[in-house]
């Protein structure tokens, strides 16, 4: 995986959540904080779409952790975020630690 990978994810994951934000009227975090708490659709209709969300928003979570954690990494092997800029501006592939 790369470092660009995580970031199109991150992305994608965003305009997933955006759109239920849109929908719904409210954030995700009050939306999961909620939905985590066991609160339930009152319309069985949504049922689907706030499954979806939840994961949607969890994984955007994990996304987000592991980009702090590789650019921590790469900082860690002497990369600085200049260098990670240029490369990435160059469409160079920028490896994550495993």
């Amino acid at each position: 995986m790369t470092l660009d990978d995580l970031l199109q994810d991150i992305y994608a994951l965003e305009d997933e959540i955006r759109s239920f934000e849109r929908k719904y009227g409210v954030l995700s975090e009050t939306f999961y904080e909620s939905y985590a708490a066991g609160e339930e659709p009152p319309d069985n209709a949504w049922v689907r779409d706030w499954t979806a969300w939840a994961s949607a928003y969890e994984l955007l979570q994990q996304r987000q952790s592991q980009y702090r954690t590789s650019v921590n990494a790469l900082r860690a092997q002497g990369h600085t975020t200049a260098t990670m800029i240029q490369k990435a501006a160059r469409h160079e592939s920028i490896p994550v630690p495993a």
